[in-house]
């Protein structure tokens, strides 16, 4: 059995032959259709192609089964919230899998979305950026449009995730910065402990908004090169940690995706109306982006190398100014 590039020292051993099995023992209907491995899909979750119309997701890292379907299916409701509020597609939730020979995990099917995963430099700079600044800023805006039904950040159970307050990170961010020390170079540590430290304890004047929560560049997609979709925001990927969170939180897409202009761009469509962006938003979202960026340097710097250029270049970008 292969796996795909191991990211995690506890990660499961999972390749098209066991995912086929697992289809064909629990969805007698999709037996016999083409298992695909979707390479560089996840760090979370292993992604297949099941067919033209669907897609696989199996998590990657042991934990108890209970546990893993409670938050699949928590992933599914927050996906079903989404699907159809927002101009382009997000996956429609089809199926939950259960354990089987081989995976002692339940794992999901959603709907395939087609496109090509932008990159942090495509279509983020030069000719169209803009016009990919506009729709990213339209999708977070639609997204905060969704309604949080008064629950908060804190009422998801979410300890230690992204998105409820930025001190709360300190001790990570310290860890990562340390980790970073030996890596010739990668991170400018200094500049990104200074940065840190402006943004840790900035306050918030809003209430959590709906967020999509990782809009990193392998969420977004974009049309296939040569399509009259090229260089377009076609679809957004990962949507089952979508809910209430800090509104400054997908504001990290600037910074992952975008170079300096196109990320002013960004800034404006976003407007500054209650689902816009401030001038205090702003700043949270640059301390978001680079208590992100900093784990993915360290933490895959041997496993998923475009992972890790991806901490890089966006810490770049927000040391940049």
């Amino acid at each position: 059995m292969t796996t795909p590039a191991r990211m995690h020292h506890d990660q499961l051993p999972v390749d098209a032959g066991l995912v086929a099995r697992l289809v064909a023992d629990q969805f007698p209907a999709w037996a016999g259709w083409p298992v695909t491995e979707v390479r560089g899909g996840g760090t979370v979750n292993a992604i297949f192609r099941i067919g033209d119309e669907l897609a696989a997701r199996l998590p990657l890292r042991p934990d108890r089964p209970d546990r893993v379907r409670a938050a699949l299916r928590a992933e599914q409701q927050a996906a079903r919230r989404l699907v159809g509020r927002t101009t382009v597609p997000v996956p429609a939730p089809v199926a939950l899998g259960e354990p089987g020979p081989g995976y002692p995990l339940p794992w999901s099917v959603q709907r395939w979305l087609p496109g090509h995963p932008a990159t942090p430099d495509v279509p983020g700079t030069g000719p169209g950026a803009d016009r990919f600044a506009r729709e990213l800023a339209r999708f977070v805006r639609e997204v905060r449009g969704v309604d949080t039904g008064g629950v908060t950040f804190a009422d998801r159970g979410l300890s230690g995730a992204r998105g409820g307050v930025l001190a709360d990170h300190d001790g990570w961010v310290q860890e990562c910065l340390e980790r970073s020390v030996p890596l010739a170079g990668a991170v400018d540590v200094a500049g990104a402990r200074a940065l840190w430290a402006d943004c840790r304890d900035l306050p918030r004047r809003k209430p959590d908004v709906t967020s999509h929560g990782d809009l990193i560049p392998a969420n977004l997609l974009t049309g296939t090169p040569g399509s009259p979709a090229q260089g377009r925001l076609t679809g957004v990927l990962d949507v089952g940690g979508t809910g209430p969170a800090d509104p400054a939180l997908d504001l990290v897409a600037g910074w992952h995706l975008l170079d300096a202009a196109a990320r002013r761009t960004f800034r404006a469509a976003l407007g500054d109306d209650a689902v816009g962006c401030d001038d205090l938003d702003w700043e949270r979202g640059r301390g978001w982006a680079l208590e992100q960026a900093l784990g993915l340097v360290w933490y895959y710097v041997d496993t998923n190398p475009p992972m890790a250029a991806l901490g890089r270049s966006t810490i770049a970008r927000l040391l940049a100014g």
